[in-house]
């Protein structure tokens, strides 16, 4: 009964160790990308790859202009300032209260500006590499760039999320599963003889003989 459990335990262990390898070796390509650009987006703060965020004059909202005036202004800056044929479609507006800025960035390229929310003065332009690096760590670029629509990123993500599930579960049972086998085939210890106990006694009672 003992032999089948440790056949059954082995089986599962090389069936684990397969899948590890295989999954392995299909998506090393990827799991390395997810590696470096998520090393990336850990320190872009640090390494510069994202701008540093400048700051206006004041961080009351009641000295700041319209929203649709700094737009505009932030559209002029950009056809003027890189080029005329870039496309103006927004990605997003990101204020910053306590800095008296807001943050322009566009959907169609990775330029983004930083106005002064009281006067619209351009405080920073710059090419938003950590939102490339992004793109590539999600698989979003790939849409961005062909299909338009979160299609590859959403097959992108659900594979490597499954993969790297299985990937602790294989690379667990492959830690775990030998020591496992390991302690069921190691030997029990024999219990004492019970003629050892038995020795004892007669001794203690000789002695008390004597004694008397």
């Amino acid at each position: 009964m003992e032999n089948e459990k440790r056949k059954q335990q082995a089986k599962v262990l090389r069936t684990f160790r397969k899948v590890h390898r295989i999954t392995g070796a299909l998506l090393f390509a990827f799991f390395f990308i997810v590696a470096i650009t998520g090393l990336l987006l850990g320190w872009k703060k640090q390494t510069g790859l994202l701008p540093k965020s400048a700051k206006g004059i004041s961080a009351h909202s009641k000295d700041w202009l319209p929203i649709d005036n700094l737009q505009a202004k932030a559209d002029a800056y950009l056809l003027d300032s890189v080029s005329p044929n870039l496309s103006l479609k927004m990605d997003r507006i990101d204020i910053r209260p306590d800095k008296g800025m807001v943050k322009f960035v566009y959907a169609d390229h990775y330029w983004g500006l930083q106005l002064d929310c009281t006067t619209g003065e351009l405080l920073q332009i710059d090419r938003r590499v950590s939102d490339f690096i992004e793109q590539i760590h999600d698989g979003s670029i790939i849409d961005h760039k062909i299909t338009g629509a979160d299609f590859f990123k959403l097959i992108y993500t659900s594979i490597m999320g499954v993969a790297l599930l299985i990937f602790t579960i294989t690379g667990f049972w492959l830690w775990y599963g030998p020591k496992r086998m390991r302690k069921m085939t190691s030997p029990q210890p024999l219990p004492y003889p019970s003629a050892n106990r038995q020795t004892s006694s007669p001794k203690v009672e000789g002695k008390w003989n004597r004694q008397k």
